[in-house]
């Protein structure tokens, strides 16, 4: 099992990838008009379908890797990559093509989805979210690690969830400007991450370089 501080760094790391400030403004546009016992069911349907999602890639890591022929290093490379895609999407205040699609935005819209797509699948537990916890999960790749991954998994799920149930009081303090604020500030963030997961990769991939 690796050390405290390291899985202090991956719930912040999770936490930023999630970007759940970013979601706040399409979970408003979904729940328009709900009651706040609606409202709780769909940000709870929300976090268990980042939960689940997530615990699922952590543990099929290995598998979806071995059937792909990638090596965990070029996965840690395109990992990155997808990171700083999104984080140039956040220093711009918009949602990254790369977690919703535009017929995903109209979906929203119309309101005939719910919290599963596309709040949970593919806004939050997107592509960037995913690699990271499957690039973490093989990290050191002992079975207390795992459930250590596991662990941060459910209490970043439960964080979101309880940032989606203070939307509202969130949206009416910080306003539409005050979110950009944030989400800028999750995207500088992002990028240190993305940069340094796509770093660890390259060293790895071309150490016989060196």
């Amino acid at each position: 099992m690796g050390e405290l501080s390291d899985y202090v760094r991956f719930l912040v790391s999770l936490f930023a990838i999630l970007t759940p400030f970013a979601a706040l403004p399409t979970f408003l546009t979904l729940t328009q008009g709900e009651t706040p016992e609606q409202q709780r069911l769909t940000a709870l349907t929300a976090a268990r379908t980042v939960a689940g999602v997530l615990i699922a890639a952590s543990l099929s890591g290995d598998a979806v890797l071995s059937v792909l022929g990638a090596s965990i290093h070029s996965f840690r490379v395109g990992g990155g990559l997808v990171l700083v895609l999104m984080s140039l999407s956040m220093l711009s205040a918009k949602v990254s093509s790369v977690q919703q699609s535009a017929e995903e935005a109209v979906a929203v819209e119309d309101r005939t989805s719910s919290g599963v797509v596309p709040l949970g699948i593919p806004l939050l537990a997107g592509p960037g979210a995913i690699s990271s916890v499957i690039v973490e999960g093989h990290r050191l790749g002992s079975i207390w690690h795992q459930l250590g991954v596991i662990v941060c998994i459910i209490v970043v799920a439960a964080a979101l969830y309880w940032s989606l149930r203070l939307a509202v009081p969130i949206g009416e303090k910080l306003g539409r400007f005050g979110l950009n604020i944030i989400n800028r500030l999750f995207g500088l963030l992002l990028a240190a991450i993305g940069v340094e997961m796509m770093a660890g990769g390259l060293r790895a991939l071309f150490s016989g370089l060196n």
